[in-house]
């Protein structure tokens, strides 16, 4: 039978992680967080159950929160100590807690509990909702263009990465959503932190290791972003790829870049 795109991806890390010793146990981890969330993109039409709640206002008013628990358990059995014990502080507290943080989340708000865009309780909203995201990008069709296209489309998160897709003799930039997963057109010579189009101040970096993977800096916001370049390796998953080039983001952070998104497994 076909595979669907998480399933390409959860084949694509277990290829990499042989592949590359360097990111070997951040892709076994990844690999039992996307077969759980492939196992909910099974329950995401019962979340959504009218035309009128398919959208990025407002996360459903219940059910999507109840499978919550087992996800942060899976964590506290598999994830890093660090990840793990705040999976086992988080499953601790009471549902409204959870409800509060995956509303936040799906929002697009500050994580309520540490104020904050990244850390731990990020990454869980993230990785348990992204399938709810996805269906819900899926679904309500059109993108919504509006005034800042550094943001996603769809859902108005950061971009987590780039792709380069052939386009006649070269190739096409579009930035991949760090929640939905959606893909828009982003113009090459511009920084998508900070919009910033002078070409001296956007080094590109490659490494011998990852010739596919550019570090796309930007010398005015001090950002960088990850571009998986399909143009150089068709067989490449612009999500997988990205979290297996860790020795590329531990090059950008010693240069004084910081990340513009961490990506599902906070690289």
């Amino acid at each position: 039978m076909p595979q669907s795109p998480r399933q390409r991806r959860i084949a694509r890390a277990e290829e990499l992680a042989a592949q590359y010793p360097s990111a070997a146990e951040v892709l076994r981890f990844f690999v039992p967080i996307a077969h759980f969330q492939d196992e909910l993109s099974g329950t995401a039409e019962n979340a959504f159950k009218s035309d009128e709640s398919i959208s990025f206002a407002q996360l459903p008013a219940a059910g999507v929160e109840e499978r919550f628990p087992a996800f942060l358990h899976l964590v506290e059995r598999i994830g890093p100590r660090h990840v793990a014990a705040a999976a086992c502080e988080l499953r601790d507290r009471p549902a409204n807690t959870h409800r509060e943080l995956l509303s936040a989340f799906w929002a697009g708000a500050k994580d309520p509990l540490s104020n904050s865009e990244d850390g731990d309780s990020a990454f869980f909203a993230r990785a348990f909702l992204q399938p709810y995201a996805e269906f819900v990008r899926e679904r309500a069709g059109k993108a919504y263009r509006g005034p800042r296209p550094c943001l996603c489309p769809f859902c108005s998160h950061k971009p987590g990465a780039g792709v380069l897709r052939p386009l006649g003799d070269g190739g096409q930039r579009s930035l991949v959503c760090s929640f939905c997963l959606g893909e828009w057109e982003f113009r090459r010579i511009v920084c998508p932190g900070c919009g910033e189009e002078d070409y001296a101040k956007l080094p590109v970096y490659r490494a011998e290791e990852f010739q596919h993977v550019r570090v796309e800096c930007c010398d005015n916001c001090r950002s960088y972003i990850k571009t998986v370049d399909l143009t150089r390796n068709g067989l490449a998953d612009p999500v997988v790829d990205e979290i297996a080039s860790i020795p590329l983001d531990l090059w950008a952070q010693k240069q004084g870049y910081k990340k513009l998104q961490m990506n599902l497994m906070l690289l």
